[in-house]
């Protein structure tokens, strides 16, 4: 893939590729198979899920990740998605989902800071179905190839990991693009939408491309959105069938909004067919995974 690439290269996850595929056991998201479940055939089941950082808080509140990781394994478990973009995942998140899910998943990321130091944009994929050929990393600024870099208004270092797949049934290859926009700096979010759009312009134009994100800013009329949708399509626009209603993606842990604002954005471009488009409110005795909502597809690579 074209483009200039980091020395630095993210870790792998620590589970063998062991190659086993198919569903695995978990309680319904919405119903006896999830809102998609594990995908069949040739469609592959992709999500997007800001999984909030580990706050240190403390049970009762249920911002508490001791509450919250239990809940999102069931989740995990559930839903069985093929590839899965995560923000704001602090290291040890990162290896605690990794011990949530079944063995044949593994994941590819890098701190934001390098290393295993700040969020993490991991992507976590199903090793019996999907192979990963490359990965990299980069940085929403100027200097798109120095780690930790910050350059646009933003105080908060902001990146992006990608990662190349085969897909091991079918022989296709596509690319994920996973990211968290900053939430403060509306310059640094319309220049990062920029550079992502020009990353992935600089892609294999043959390839499929997927690209999931907490981009922090609302869906349909920020410019941000206007940026990467001239050359992408939002999945939730494009689903053939839409499974849920338009839930704002930024709960909070409150009662989701149907009509609220959608930050999270699962975005394609036209080698990409959108089958399924959800938005996933699943929650256990009250309590919610993330203060985000869970975004997915199924989709076939056209």
């Amino acid at each position: 893939m074209s483009g200039s690439r980091v020395t630095r290269r993210g870790v792998l996850g620590l589970a063998g590729a062991v190659g086993v595929a198919g569903a695995f056991a978990g309680k319904a998201a919405a119903g006896p198979g999830g809102l998609i479940g594990p995908a069949t055939g040739e469609r592959l089941h992709v999500m997007s899920f800001n999984i909030r950082y580990d706050s240190k808080a403390v049970p009762p509140s249920p911002d508490a990740w001791s509450t919250r990781r239990p809940i999102l394994a069931e989740l995990l478990n559930t839903e069985s998605p093929t590839v899965l973009g995560v923000q704001e995942a602090l290291y040890s998140q990162v290896k605690e989902i990794r011990s949530d899910i079944p063995a044949h998943y593994d994941w590819i990321g890098l701190g934001r800071e390098g290393g295993g130091r700040g969020e993490f944009m991991s992507v976590y994929f199903d090793t019996g179905r999907l192979e990963p050929l490359d990965y990299d990393h980069f940085w929403l600024s100027d200097t798109p190839n120095v780690i930790g870099s910050a350059s646009w208004g933003n105080t908060v270092v902001r990146m992006v990991t990608w990662v190349r797949f085969r897909d091991k049934r079918t022989g296709r290859e596509f690319v994920h693009v996973n990211t968290h926009f900053d939430h403060q700096s509306e310059n640094s979010r319309q220049r990062s939408a920029e550079l992502v759009r020009d990353r992935i312009g600089g892609f294999d134009a043959s390839l499929p491309v997927v690209l999931t994100g907490d981009f922090n800013t609302r869906a349909g009329d920020s410019e941000s959105y206007r940026i990467l949708t001239a050359a992408l399509t939002d999945s939730w626009e494009s689903a053939s069938e839409r499974l849920t209603p338009a839930w704002g993606t930024f709960g909070g842990y409150k009662e989701p909004v149907e009509g609220g604002d959608r930050i999270d954005w699962l975005l394609h471009n036209d080698k990409v067919r959108v089958l399924k488009a959800a938005i996933n409110t699943f929650r256990k005795d009250g309590y919610f995974p993330s203060d985000h909502l869970p975004v997915q597809a199924l989709v076939e690579l056209a």
